[in-house]
């Protein structure tokens, strides 16, 4: 119970930081493949964006957004909810759902290394690219980060995005798949990784971090940002540990906003 109302707590801490920041946030459902949509919640900022940010939460990725913008699941996850911190730095906020075709068990678990998980980030943006002509990058935390350095391996070009950040990636796994199994060289664009130093899910040890980063031999320019602080509670591998960024989000996203937008 107490885990629970430090969490709702965190989230009102977060939530009045908004207070008096003129942000448009609606709900859009696209299409990607042949009866199939992608529902996604779309934060504008009050000046012309800089950047957009494509945000692909973790776990399973089934987030169930309603028509009001609200989460079934998935509301305590970092990129969730730290959407409107993004917002905050003047970018364009796509969150992405799972497809209309996986919106039950086990909603992205067993898809995310797939073409028609790419398929459909494809679309989103496309979505994107045709709101603002502002680069656009994949943002992936936890298991999401399987969607998004999959999806750069695949899609280059307008087709794909102009940047990629991994966040709390999976270094190791025999579940689904690690991030470094893939083949990373085919990645041609910048990439940011941002990492807890004292992340203790067994999946994303900071000592396995330098496999990753020399995996990304082939992008143009890359970056590994480690991180201290916060607080971490429960499970290890959730949203309000350590490998969420519990209580140094601001200071991850704002990292994250200046090494995207510099010149």
């Amino acid at each position: 119970m107490r885990k629970n109302v430090l969490a709702l707590m965190a989230l009102a801490l977060i939530g009045t930081s908004y207070a008096g920041n003129a942000v448009a946030e609606k709900v859009v459902d696209i299409p990607t493949r042949p009866h199939v949509t992608e529902r996604l919640l779309v934060l504008t900022p009050k000046n012309p964006p800089r950047a957009a940010v494509i945000l692909l939460a973790g776990g399973h990725g089934g987030l169930q957004i309603s028509d009001n913008g609200s989460f079934a699941w998935g509301k305590g996850n970092f990129l969730v909810r730290s959407r409107r911190l993004f917002a905050d730095q003047g970018l364009l906020v796509v969150v992405v759902d799972a497809p209309s075709d996986r919106q039950m068990p086990p909603y992205l678990s067993g898809f995310r290394g797939t073409s028609k998980h790419v398929m459909d980030l494809k679309a989103v943006i496309a979505w994107v690219r045709k709101q603002s002509d502002v680069p656009v990058w994949l943002v992936g935390t936890s298991r999401g980060t399987e969607s998004a350095a999959y999806t750069a391996t695949y899609l280059s070009g307008r087709d794909g995005p102009d940047g990629l950040v991994l966040t709390s990636t999976i270094l190791s796994d025999t579940k689904e798949f690690p991030v470094t199994s893939l083949q990373l060289d085919r990645v041609r664009i910048p990439v940011l990784v941002v990492h807890h130093m004292d992340d203790g899910c067994r999946h994303c040890s900071y000592a396995h971090i330098s496999r990753l980063m020399d995996a990304l031999g082939n992008a143009p320019k890359k970056e590994l940002i480690p991180v201290r602080g916060g607080t971490s509670q429960g499970d290890p591998c959730e949203a309000w540990s350590y490998h969420g960024f519990n209580g140094i989000e601001s200071e991850v996203v704002e990292k994250i906003a200046a090494w995207m937008l510099q010149k």
